[in-house]
């Protein structure tokens, strides 16, 4: 049995730049979300050079991306940013 998936959570700024997207990217902002809940390290880590940074995980796909933390004692992810070039 796996374990559940993390909540998700949306930084103030972060909920802004998804408001503002085009319904179809935001569905695809919370695909990668879906997926990302269910193994959030299977994402690439933000910054490989910070040693103690390996929570802040970014998640890309086409234009799209997604900058998120992995808040290990609350279970949840908080996403930080959202940024589509379109």
């Amino acid at each position: 049995m796996s374990p559940p998936p993390y909540a998700v959570r949306v930084s103030v700024p972060a909920a802004k730049a998804l408001d503002a997207l085009p319904e179809y990217a935001a569905d695809t902002v919370w695909d990668i979300l879906t997926a990302a809940a269910a193994d959030p390290w299977g994402f690439r880590q933000f910054d490989t050079s910070d040693d103690e940074g390996e929570d802040v995980r970014y998640a890309a796909v086409g234009q799209l991306s997604v900058t998120f933390w992995i808040n290990r004692p609350r279970h949840s992810l908080t996403v930080l940013n959202i940024v589509w070039l379109g």
